[in-house]
């Protein structure tokens, strides 16, 4: 059993008969009251995200859960293939396990979340940024200067992102895969 204060983004818990996944939290010292911790969480079921408010101490039963490095293969349907990078065993995911399938493109290694019971897969967590190129965008037009002016571009996985207007069709961009955002350009 683990309380509040254990909290932290990525945690898997046992709530309302589900297992959810932590994906936001904040610790809330009001001047006037109890504290509380005020989370997002995302049920690795169904993919359902539900608000909940914990009282400061509150105990909350923690999934024992174990990290594996995988390997993205193909899509096929509604799910993803991935490889074991130590054993070669393959395993289909849902799209809907990921925060942002759009961005994975093939090859890509990802850490997989196991419940250490019974080796259900519960998650799948992809690297903090990914380098994409940019294959289709509309010119940027000259004089169109203004502040954090930016245009939408399609990547190679088929996803769309904002991008500054000096980007053109074959740069290589950086990606954060939290916000799914343009961070950078990257130098060949």
């Amino acid at each position: 059993m683990a309380t509040t204060a254990d909290i932290k983004k990525g945690l898997c818990i046992r709530f309302n008969h589900d297992i959810y996944k932590i994906i936001e939290f904040l610790h809330v010292k009001p001047g006037k009251g109890p504290a509380f911790v005020r989370t997002k969480l995302k049920s690795v079921t169904t993919g359902k995200i539900l608000d909940n408010t914990f009282s400061a101490g509150h105990k909350i039963e923690d999934v024992r859960v174990e990290t594996r490095s995988f390997q993205y293969l193909y899509a096929e349907g509604d799910e993803f293939v991935f490889m074991n990078n130590d054993d070669f065993n393959q395993v289909h995911i849902r799209k809907d396990m990921l925060d942002y399938p759009d961005l994975l493109k093939e090859g890509e290694t990802v850490m997989v979340i196991f419940n250490a019971e019974d080796e259900t897969p519960l998650s799948v967590e992809m690297p903090a940024n990914v380098i994409l190129t940019v294959t289709h965008v509309e010119p940027g037009v000259k004089g169109n200067t203004a502040t954090n002016a930016t245009k939408p571009a399609t990547v190679e996985t088929g996803a769309t992102v904002n991008v500054p207007l000096f980007i053109n069709e074959g740069d290589r961009i950086k990606v954060e895969t939290e916000k799914g955002t343009y961070v950078e350009r990257m130098k060949d």
